[in-house]
């Protein structure tokens, strides 16, 4: 597994040593107080965004950062809005950390606008080599390293589920942004014709683009939904699911958050406990380590949950075969 993998890098990285972080260094914290810099793409009063704030502060407890002890975190909550996370990601550059997290792609976009020599790590970035974050996910090669979301081959997947439990299903809108969202997009239409569909893709920028293409898109027949992931999708996951559910719209979603927000069905990796594991890069970087050293990480594991209620008020029945895959099924 890739975390396995990390674990015999650092193992190797410890035997041969580092010219200027011996072993012994290594395994000590500092006391003096280190700055990190955090950069959500969520409103700070968002429970997602909490969740994983949490999960990263117990990462770095596990390694001995105490904030207020050894540890400063400076936050800044871009709330989805482009031009206030570029004002936020200067703003944290300004303060010179010694390290910033970053979530999601506007964030990690902006961090790199600002800066090519603060330490980065990123989290839910859906191709950081594509947006130009890494040189390759092995050899990141800057100043930037972190976790990857996911590939994008899963997307087919999506539709794959879709025509599960909606079989009459021939037109599909997809609800992706610009430009994270092309690539899963593509994935997407690649498979599209094997399973008869037709897509029709929507941007994301903002609610009232969402509502009018969802509901002009419903006025037709056999319809279904699709919504690829991204920052842009996350902030507005209430509306998504509210749409779907006012024009009685199957719909498959990225994230978990989603289901549990009242959508139908989603695939994709756990979107919290990859800030627990960006705390395991954050350490190292604070102890010597660079980014452009720490190779790109994928997700090891994608969860099915579907949500039995929505299936129910949409006059859906889940194939037994699908439940009997599903590794949460929320009543």
């Amino acid at each position: 597994m890739q975390f396995a993998r990390l674990k015999r890098r650092e193992f190797i990285t410890l035997i041969g040593g580092a010219a200027a972080w011996p072993l012994a260094a290594r395994a000590q914290v500092p006391d003096r107080v280190r700055r990190i810099g955090v950069l959500m793409n969520l409103a700070v009063d968002d429970p997602e965004g909490q969740a994983r704030i949490a999960a990263f502060h117990q990462g770095l407890q596990e390694f001995g950062w105490t904030i207020g002890r050894n540890a400063r975190i400076d936050y800044r909550w871009g709330a989805g809005d482009v031009e206030r996370i570029r004002r936020d990601a200067a703003e944290l550059v300004a303060l010179a950390p010694d390290v910033i997290l970053s979530s999601g792609t506007p964030s990690a976009a902006a961090l790199q606008q600002a800066t090519r020599s603060v330490p980065i790590v990123f989290v839910q970035v859906v191709d950081p080599v594509g947006s130009g974050f890494v040189e390759s996910l092995a050899r990141p090669g800057g100043n930037i390293t972190g976790f990857s979301v996911f590939e994008y081959g899963i997307s087919g997947k999506w539709l794959e589920l879709l025509k599960a439990v909606a079989p009459p299903v021939t037109r599909v809108v997809v609800l992706r942004d610009i430009p994270a969202g092309l690539g899963q997009l593509g994935a997407l239409q690649s498979v599209a014709s094997s399973f008869g569909v037709e897509l029709n893709p929507v941007g994301l920028n903002d609610a009232g683009q969402i509502e009018g293409a969802v509901t002009a898109f419903a006025r037709t027949t056999n319809g279904g939904m699709i919504v690829t992931g991204s920052t842009p999708a996350l902030v507005h996951r209430e509306l998504i699911t509210t749409l779907a559910a006012r024009h009685r719209l199957p719909a498959v979603y990225a994230f978990r958050y989603f289901v549990t927000s009242g959508g139908l069905i989603s695939y994709g990796p756990d979107t919290i406990d990859p800030y627990r594991r960006a705390a395991v890069y954050v350490d190292r970087i604070l102890k010597g380590d660079k980014p452009a050293d720490l190779p790109v990480q994928a997700p090891t594991k994608y969860e099915l949950v579907i949500n039995l209620k929505t299936a129910r008020a949409l006059g859906l029945t889940v194939p037994p075969a699908l439940l009997a895959r599903a590794d949460e099924v929320i009543e």
